[in-house]
C-alpha cells in the first residue's frame, strides 16, 4: 500500500476507481487513510494532504480525549446502558433458552450455565437489535413524511466507524447496534441524517441547510451522542 509521510505523521493511500478523493481519521489511534481516484498521482495527493493538515490533527486530537467504555466482560453487576440510562447485568443461571429482559435498575440475562463470554455478549446484543427494529420504524413513519422520502429498507449492525449509512440509490439506510445504548434523541438525529442523504449524498452546504430546517436542534443533538462514552471500539460521525 503506498503511504504519504508528513513529518511524523503517516497516510495510508488507496487507489479506487471513484470519482473524488476521500479523506478518513480512524480510532483509537488516529489513523490517516486517503481513498483517492486512479487517476491522480503522489504527489497530487500530498498537496491535498497538506491542505487539510489542520484538520487532519483536529481529528486525532478529539479522538484522543473522547470517552470510552472498557471492555466488557458480562458479568454480574457491570454497567450496561440502554436508551442513554445505565443498568447494572444481573445474570440468571438457568437450563433454558437465553433471554433478556428490562427491569428497574437492571438488565436482567437468563443463560445456560458456563455459557462464554463471547455467547453473552451475542445473546446482549441481540436483544438490543431486536429493541432498535421496535423503535425506528416509527422514528422512519414520521419523518418521511416530513422529509417528503421513502425507505425502502432499513437494517442494524455493528459498524465500526459510524453511526448510520444510507445507500441513497437503493432507498436503504443502516444504522449502527451500538445506538441502542444512546438517548433517544441521538437515535432520532441519526435516523433523520440518513434520511437526509436521501435528498442530499454528500456532507455539504445543502446537506446542512436540510438539517437545519428539518431539525433545527440537530447539533446539539451530535453534540450529545458523540459525548456519551462510546464503546471501546465505536465512535460517532
Amino acid at each position: 500500500m503506498p503511504q504519504i509521510a508528513l513529518g511524523d505523521l503517516k497516510i495510508d493511500v488507496i487507489y479506487k476507481d471513484i470519482k473524488n478523493v476521500h479523506l478518513s481519521v480512524y480510532p483509537p489511534h488516529g489513523r490517516v487513510r486517503i481513498s483517492t481516484p486512479l487517476r491522480l498521482d503522489l504527489d497530487t495527493i500530498r498537496i491535498f494532504a497538506i491542505s487539510k493538515l489542520g484538520w487532519i490533527r483536529k481529528q486525532q486530537t478529539k479522538l484522543s480525549q473522547q470517552a470510552r467504555e472498557p471492555a466488557r466482560d458480562f458479568v454480574g453487576r457491570e454497567s450496561h446502558y440502554y436508551l442513554g440510562k445505565r443498568y447494572l447485568l444481573k445474570i440468571h443461571e438457568i437450563e433454558a433458552a437465553p433471554k433478556v429482559a428490562l427491569k428497574h435498575s437492571t438488565i436482567e440475562m437468563h443463560i445456560r450455565p458456563g455459557t462464554s463470554t463471547e455467547k453473552r455478549e451475542t445473546i446482549l446484543d441481540e436483544w438490543y437489535r431486536q429493541r432498535l427494529k421496535e423503535i425506528i420504524p416509527p422514528i422512519i413513519r414520521k419523518w418521511e413524511n416530513t422529509l417528503n422520502v421513502t425507505v425502502k429498507a432499513f437494517g442494524v449492525k455493528k459498524m465500526k466507524t459510524k453511526w448510520g449509512s444510507c445507500n441513497q440509490k437503493a432507498g436503504r439506510i443502516w444504522l449502527n447496534l451500538e445506538l441502542a445504548k444512546k438517548s433517544m434523541s441521538c437515535i432520532e438525529y441519526v435516523s433523520v441524517h440518513e434520511m437526509v442523504h436521501l435528498l442530499e449524498r454528500k456532507h455539504g452546504e445543502r446537506f446542512t441547510a436540510h438539517l437545519d430546517k428539518f431539525l433545527p436542534m440537530w447539533r446539539s443533538y451530535k453534540e450529545e451522542l458523540n459525548r456519551r462514552p462510546l464503546s471501546h471500539q465505536h465512535w460517532g460521525y
